[in-house]
């Protein structure tokens, strides 16, 4: 059931492996890039406990030995501190620039242990074997890693590519329903962002995913991941295209500052939020149908996933401090926010013609549904 996703990066190229049962395979499947018969894993606490062991057993079946680092779960996790302690870590294993490091765990692991590779020795090789839902079809593709700042979120790291991408499926049984939904904000915003058919396709199987069809998994991930492939290969650097992947994150990444990187919200449930409110502020300046945001919402909704700011538990700030943390967005070009909205469903582009109090009203409306 496997499926294979070519990444054609000129120099940069690596496959995408996607299907059940993959971590057994992990040692036939890395041990031609090795120079040396040892990898050096970082996973989290959470990741750890359930898979590494399974994972430690698939290396050795491939006769690779492995040593590992566990850091907490958690966004908090992807920080200076855990970045020092990642890289000195690697260094007291003696990871050289010819060996491989792995980064077995959601996005956080992912980000955090690929800015570490990239940095070591000025740049190690590593390997991404990603086990949410979310780093599956988004973060584990394309190269950006990097760790969080007071100031905002992954406003520190670099471009590093994997050299090859595992992605179990059978391991998303294992996640809480609310971690495979939020990462299912990624996937949805993929059939926004440039495939209607894909949307409808999710309108249609996307519960028998969540219910565990595993076809219906590997057939989402597959297609999320294709899309991300084609849109790196064309903008690697995000210097055009790739920047229409942050659909719905200006919001959702204000939101995640706002509640402190906290379990309150998930990344990909302010994804979901984000893409709903894009879908709206489209409408609301006559971009999109008002059937279009509705249509999205409904979609989200029927899949129980958080929709509007109501669905944020506990306090947030008011639409101009929102709008102050907007500000702070890596898409922010000359002072000028970018957006990226829609004409509609599978039809989005980036624009900085967006007139600040039309944001604002909606950040206040959207607020006014919490009282």
């Amino acid at each position: 059931m496997m499926e294979t996703v070519h990444v054609g990066l000129k120099g940069r190229e690596y496959d995408i492996h996607i299907g059940p049962g993959l971590i057994a395979q992990t040692g036939a499947l890395i041990a031609p890039m090795l120079a040396r018969p040892r990898v050096a894993v970082v996973t989290d606490e959470n990741v750890g406990a359930l898979h590494l062991d399974a994972l430690r057993d698939g290396l050795a079946a491939g006769g690779v030995d492995m040593v590992a680092l566990t850091l907490p779960a958690g966004e908090a996790t992807k920080s200076w501190p855990n970045l020092t302690r990642t890289v000195e870590w690697l260094l007291e294993q003696k990871v050289e620039r010819r060996d491989v490091v792995v980064a077995f765990g959601g996005g956080v692991i992912g980000d955090l242990v690929g800015f570490a590779a990239a940095i070591l020795r000025r740049g190690v090789r590593f390997v991404q074997i990603p086990t949410s839902l979310l780093a599956q079809v988004d973060s584990s593709v394309g190269g950006k890693t990097g760790i969080n700042t007071p100031q905002g979120k992954n406003l520190v790291g670099a471009f590093h590519q994997p050299s090859l991408v595992l992605a179990d499926t059978a391991v998303l049984g294992t996640l809480p329903e609310r971690d495979y939904l939020a990462g299912y904000g990624e996937v949805v915003k993929y059939g926004l962002l440039g495939d209607a058919e894909f949307f409808q396709w999710l309108e249609g199987q996307g519960s028998s995913a969540a219910a565990g069809d595993m076809a219906a998994r590997i057939a989402a991930v597959t297609r999320s991941v294709k899309m991300k492939a084609r849109i790196v290969e064309r903008d690697e650097t995000e210097q055009g295209d790739r920047a229409l992947l942050n659909l719905g994150h200006t919001f959702c990444h204000a939101l995640e500052s706002a509640t402190g990187y906290s379990d309150r919200l998930l990344h990909g449930e302010g994804v979901a939020i984000g893409c709903a409110l894009a879908f709206e502020l489209s409408a609301r300046l006559g971009l999109c149908s008002q059937e279009d945001p509705s249509r999205v919402r409904a979609h989200l909704r029927d899949m129980k996933m958080k929709v509007d700011l109501a669905d944020i538990p506990g306090e947030l700030p008011n639409s101009d401090a929102l709008l102050d943390l907007m500000a702070q967005d890596k898409k922010v070009v000359d002072g000028q926010l970018r957006f990226i909205l829609a004409r509609g469903i599978g039809e989005a582009f980036v624009t900085s013609d967006v007139p600040r109090d039309a944001v604002r009203q909606l950040l206040q409306d959207a607020l006014a549904q919490r009282a």
